[in-house]
């Protein structure tokens, strides 16, 4: 028995001091794996925290716009809608995609093709590095692009949308311009590329951005255009410029008058005809005597000079858009035409296309604008923020130009030329009328006016009148 009993003992004894050293290895191994964990929850909490750190600076990026004398609030936002059905036009300042299938109505519209003149046939032969004249413009390489917006920093921003990011370059010869890097989603940078140069590489008009080069390089596709140092109209319209806007009316009315130049040579000065496609406020630049220009080409359409339509996809902005074109992709300049009209109630009013902000009964500028004409209240459309008042007359006759341009009706809208002629006219309006000076503006005048105005255009088309309405 005490034999058993030593052996009993020293088996366990001995067992214990064998499994001495098992536990310090796995104590060991517990705490090398304990000291990776918690240096990998580390990094993943520094990485979490430089995301989002990196999305509000993006965020506070994208919610101003630099602008040469202050921080203006950007209101329009872009997004993309999948199918015709979701449509609405009462969903104002925001891009939608409607995707379909493109097709022509067989009479010769000329389709902008694979190979754009210019840019694309010049990228096959030139380096990035050089630079060489294209014709109407000129090649630019990447590095200069690169060197002329340093490095393409956020401090030289100057704008931002759904296809691109805009900066202010100042190129080796000291000239200043604005460098378009388009985002290639889906491939639309090489898209919205060839359509600009297709449609304004050799367009050089007074109240039109001029594109005076590109650039494409391995993936990247930028655009150069002129600079125009004093932000878009949107801006001035809806940004904060304090009680009093420095938008007189007389300024507004050159603005819009220019405006409709710029989209009446488009239409009445080139051929193939092109038609923009997103005529609408923050698409309308202004230099510091306030002269306007026609910016963002991205949507254009050529339509040739044998074609009535093009039956395309449906792009454009919420608001601006014609219905007609909204409801059956039927394409034509008439579909600017609404768009201005559109505008040129924006430009009086100073209210958005759609303003989700306002009672139920003034959301939509349109059927709300109609309404205070119709029930003789047209003086309260004009901007609060205007300090000194149009006069009656004055501001009739644009009404009536607002009501003819978003006819629903699209063959009933005044072409282009006859609206710059229609807002440049002090008299133009009237003319045939014995009128006392301050008239009415009630439905039955506003009926009859409208009824009368395509008789007061019927010979325009002849004689200098036309060459020089859009010039």
């Amino acid at each position: 028995m005490p034999s058993k009993n030593h052996t009993s003992s020293h088996a366990s004894s001995g067992g214990g001091a064998g499994a001495s050293p098992l536990e310090h290895s796995l104590s060991d191994r517990t705490a090398f794996y304990a000291s990776i964990g918690v240096a990998s929850a580390a990094i993943s909490a520094i990485v979490v925290i430089l995301v989002v750190l990196s999305v509000r600076c993006i965020r506070r990026r994208r919610s101003r716009v630099r602008h040469s004398s202050r921080l203006i609030p950007v209101v329009t936002k872009e997004i993309e809608v999948e199918a015709l059905a979701d449509l609405s036009l009462e969903a104002g300042g925001k891009r939608f995609v409607v995707m379909e299938k493109e097709e022509t109505n067989g009479s010769g519209f000329s389709e902008v093709s694979g190979s754009s003149k210019g840019c694309s046939s010049a990228a096959s032969g030139v380096s990035g590095a050089e630079m060489t004249n294209i014709g109407w413009g000129r090649w630019y390489g990447l590095k200069e692009l690169e060197a002329s917006t340093g490095g393409f920093s956020e401090g030289n921003i100057i704008g931002e949308g759904g296809y691109g990011v805009v900066y202010r370059g100042v190129l080796g010869d000291d000239s200043v311009v604005a460098v378009k890097n388009l985002l290639n989603n889906r491939g639309q940078a090489e898209k919205e590329f060839k359509v600009e140069v297709e449609a304004i590489g050799k367009v050089r008009h007074k109240n039109l951005v001029g594109l005076i080069g590109c650039c494409a390089d391995g993936p990247q596709r930028m655009l150069v255009y002129e600079y125009v140092d004093n932000g878009n109209l949107e801006q001035w319209l809806h940004g904060d410029v304090g009680p009093v806007s420095p938008l007189t009316w007389e300024i507004r009315m050159k603005i819009a008058i220019g405006t409709a130049k710029g989209i009446a040579y488009l239409h009445e000065g080139l051929e193939p005809k092109v038609v923009h496609r997103d005529v609408k406020s923050s698409n309308i630049l202004l230099d510091k005597l306030w002269n306007p220009k026609v910016s963002d080409f991205g949507l254009a359409k050529l339509l040739g000079s044998g074609s009535t339509f093009v039956t395309t996809r449906v792009m454009g902005t919420f608001g601006y858009v014609a219905p007609e074109y909204a409801s059956t992709g039927m394409l034509n300049e008439r579909s600017d035409v609404y768009s201005f009209g559109v505008l040129l109630m924006e430009i009086i009013s100073g209210r958005s296309p759609v303003d989700y902000g306002r009672p139920v009964g003034e959301v939509n500028l349109v059927e709300w604008f109609k309404g205070m004409v119709a029930s003789q209240r047209s003086e309260e459309v004009v901007d609060p923020l205007i300090k000194v008042q149009p006069s009656p007359r004055a501001l009739k006759k644009v009404l009536l130009v607002c009501l003819r341009c978003i006819d629903l009706d699209s063959q009933k809208r005044p072409k282009m030329g006859q609206v710059v002629h229609m807002l440049d006219g002090s008299e133009f309006l009237f003319r045939t009328e014995n009128r006392s000076p301050e008239p009415t503006l009630n439905t039955s005048v506003l009926q009859s006016s409208v009824s009368r105005i395509p008789l007061l255009y019927e010979n325009i088309g002849h004689g200098n009148s036309e060459r020089s309405i859009w010039r």
